[in-house]
Parts: C-alpha cells; structure tokens; sequence
C-alpha cells in the first residue's frame, strides 16, 4: 500500500508512476477528494467533542450549584451535539472504508532503476549464464518425453479435474520431490533460510496483505462459506507471518524458506502454454521471502536473486536475468528480476523466478513494522522470489537432459535424492 501522505504530498509523482505502469490516473484525484472530505469530517468531528466536553463540565457546575432547570437545558444541548457526533462519525467510517478501498488498488511504486517500457518487449537483459546445449539429435519436448515414457498422464489429470492438471507418476513424480528436497536443502544449508511449512489455506485478511486481493480475487480459489482462500503462492503465508507484529533491528533480516503446492485459476491465460506443465492451475514452488531493514533491501534483492540462481548453476541448465520495466512489473514489486531458463521446446528462454522488492508495500499492508535503533517504529522492507518454480524445473531437466536414446539423465546434484543416473 502507498503511504498516503505520499499522494497528498507528491500527487503528480505518484501519477506519473501509475502511467509508466499503464495504469489509469483518475484514482489518485478521487483518493485526494475522499482524504480532503475525510479531513474536513475528522476537524467537525473533534470541534463537537470539545463542545461536548465543555457543555459536560458547565453542566457538572450547574448541578454543583443546584441550579437543576439550567443544567437540564444544557443536557439537551449535550445529548443533540452527541446526535451530530454520530452522524459525521457513520459519514466518516463509510469515507474512510471507501479511502481504504481505492488504496488497496494503487500498485506500488516502480523503484528510480527501473527501465520505462510499457510491456515485455522493454525488459532489460542484465546476464546470462551456460550455454544451451547442441543436440547431436532432434530434441524432443517434455509432453511427448513424458507421454512415451508413461511418466506424465494428461488424459487421467484431466478426467479428475479438468484443464490443466497433470498426474505425474513413476521416477517423474520422485524427480518432482528430489528437486523440493534438493532445494530446500541448499537454501536453508547454505543460504541461511529458516524452513517454514506454512497453511495452504489463508484469511481474506492475509491474502489482501501481500497484494493479491481485492485486485487480483479471480485468479484465486476461494471456498465458501468460510471465505477462506487456496495461496496462489508461499509467498502468500510468509510475506504476513509477522503481521501485526513490531520486529528489532538486530532480528534483521529474516529470510525464509518454503515449499507449497500452489493453486491458480490462470484467468485471462486462454491459449497460452496449453501443451505440458509449464502453466497448470496447481504447481510446487520452493519461495523465498526476505524481512529485511530499508536500507538494506536494495542489497538483498541481490542476494536473494543469486541464491534463485544458484539452483540452475548446480543443476546447470541455460537461463538469462532480466529487468522488469515498469509496464511489465508486478502490482506489489518496486523492482523484478526474472530468471528465465533455456527450454528446447520453446527454442527460448522460459521464466522460472520472479524476484522482486516490494519495499514497505506489503508491509504497510500487513502493519509489519520494526524498532530502529533510534526507537523509531518503521515499517520493514519485503522480498520475495521463486527458488524455484518446481514443474519448470522439472521441464527444464527433462528436455535440456533428454538422451538419444529416450531417457533422461538426472543431474549429478539430483542423483543423491535419486538413487539412479537414468529415468527410462
């Protein structure tokens, strides 16, 4: 959430902003015209309390000195600056809940190093690592690896739940656990993560505090009548673990680890990645989350960008880095590097981690604060990023280590959890 004396201070800033997000403007003067009226609401609301206040007290003397005719006359008075109290009150909690409202819809604030662009076709390259591979043979693509070898069932997945599901069986089902254990492993045993198995199901509350609602409410599974929601992502859960709560300094940074299934409607996505795995509306993706001081966060998007890579450098498979700009960004990123993995199928690069800092966005959200060490209460600055999006990974092995043959050759970090160099 933006700061709202922000807007009211720096109205064209956060205009310009919104644009270069291709975002309308208008809301930003509605916003202004709810904080003006709120204001002026909140100045004749505390104008009536002194009233009253003073009204209370004559009214205390007047009986002090028996005069009862007049101080019931100012009871009345009381009781009618009371009524009026009310009124503006009503009137000030339907401005402020609508103010709240339109806030929760304003993305955040592109970070001064992000690209200007209006979509995809403006991000920026920053590195690449590996070289894609030289098939001395016709690759094939993961859909028809796994259908040939009995490993992926399309039909069956589809008979329990529909598009986009997919049942994974045999060694492809044990690959998928081996690259979660593998990941986990490496994150919390070299990268200095705490592992956290959190709830898959969550509060409207804290799925509005990490930016997926009220915006984003049909992209997610919600049941009925609790109204609770399916995380579309572990980032969900850990982004508000600490919600409510005022962290120290010295706990800084938190940095956490997670894997989860995760559970999406893919709106709008008709027609896109319809063949294989890479788009499904359940998929297992180990997250990374970071708490992290705001003057540190800029760093720690780094960090946690090369911990991301780290797992596609051990596996070594191909991939790329690049810069979001500012159309392309997410709605609660200040800044995103996506990792893209090479993919023969695609003859491209496929994304497979968005790592971004969100600042104080979802903080401010989430009432996520920290004490300074000049016992300021601040908020805390939040990242997140895939380490990694698992089914991709799991794509990205079956066709950048397919064999002439028709096998799959497991990854020499992999075949520990594996027990096998070959799948086939």
């Amino acid at each position: 959430m933006i700061d709202l004396k922000l807007i009211r201070e720096n109205p064209e800033l956060i205009k310009i902003a919104l644009k270069n997000r291709n975002n309308e403007i208008e809301i930003i003067d509605e916003i202004l015209s709810l904080d003006e009226k709120r204001r002026e609401l909140l100045k004749n609301v505390e104008m009536l309390r002194a009233e009253r206040n003073k009204n209370s007290n004559v009214v205390a003397k007047l009986k002090a000195e028996k005069k009862h005719e007049e101080a019931e006359s100012l009871i009345l008075k009381g009781k009618e600056i009371s009524n009026q109290i009310k009124e503006i009150e009503y009137e000030l909690k339907s401005i402020e809940d609508l103010l709240y409202n339109k806030l929760l819809y304003i993305p955040n604030i592109p970070d001064k190093s992000v690209p200007i662009g209006k979509d995809e076709k403006d991000n920026v390259e920053i590195r690449k690592w590996g070289t894609p591979r030289n098939f001395s043979f016709d690759p094939k693509a993961h859909w028809d690896i796994g259908s040939e070898l009995n490993l992926l069932d399309f039909d069956r997945g589809a008979k329990l739940s529909g598009s986009r599901f997919t049942v994974l069986k045999g060694d492809i089902a044990r690959l998928e656990l081996a690259l979660i254990n593998f990941m986990v492993d490496l994150h919390t045993k070299e990268h200095g993560y705490t592992f956290i198995l959190p709830p898959h199901l969550v509060t409207k509350e804290t799925i509005t505090a990490t930016g997926q609602l009220p915006k984003f409410e049909e992209e997610l599974y919600k049941t009925t009548p609790d109204e609770m929601y399916l995380i579309s992502t572990a980032e969900v859960p850990l982004a508000s673990l600490h919600k409510d709560e005022i962290l120290e300094y010295k706990e800084l940074p938190l940095k956490y680890v997670s894997y989860t299934p995760c559970y999406r409607r893919e709106a709008g996505s008709y027609g896109k990645d319809v063949r294989g795995i890479i788009r499904q509306h359940q998929f297992d993706k180990v997250e990374l989350v970071w708490y992290s001081l705001p003057e540190e966060s800029e760093q720690a998007l780094e960090e946690l960008t090369h911990d991301a890579e780290m797992v596609l450098q051990l596996l070594n498979l191909p991939y790329r880095v690049i810069t979001l700009c500012t159309g392309d960004l997410g709605f609660a990123a200040a800044k995103t590097y996506d990792i893209e993995v090479w993919l023969p199928s695609y003859k491209d690069f496929k994304e497979i981690s968005s790592c971004s800092n969100t600042k104080d966005f979802q903080a401010r959200r989430g009432n996520i604060r920290y004490k300074s060490k000049n016992n300021t209460t601040e908020f805390v600055h939040t990242l997140n990023g895939s380490g990694l999006a698992v089914g991709r990974t799991l794509v990205a092995i079956m066709e950048n280590y397919q064999t002439s043959d028709g096998k799959i050759e497991i990854p020499d970090k992999l075949i520990p959890y594996m027990g096998k160099k070959f799948i086939g």
